[in-house]
């Protein structure tokens, strides 16, 4: 027997070095709560975002650069690799 999934709306949101000033107001509450870490190194005395580990239902998972971290349907966050959110999801008008 075949599935398909259901049409389900998600709040996304693609990781990117300017993380901190450019999120929506959920992942920032998020980092604020502890449910997302940034994963951070010094480089030359700057420090540099290189991904965040984010506190899922299913344990703490890691995101890179480039990466979608979604809202699910009952707020609940995760990581998704760009290639797998391509596949899965599309805009919504």
């Amino acid at each position: 027997m075949l599935y398909r999934k259901k049409p389900v709306l998600v709040d996304a949101f693609q990781l990117t070095a300017d993380a901190e000033i450019i999120a929506p107001d959920w992942f920032t509450q998020a980092v604020a709560d502890g449910t997302i870490d940034f994963d951070r190194s010094l480089v030359d005395g700057h420090v540099h975002i290189y991904g965040c580990t984010v506190n899922t239902l299913e344990g703490r998972m890691h995101a890179k650069l480039g990466d979608y971290i979604i809202r699910g349907v009952k707020g609940e966050l995760y990581p998704c690799k760009p290639d797998i959110f391509a596949k899965t999801y599309e805009p919504a008008s």
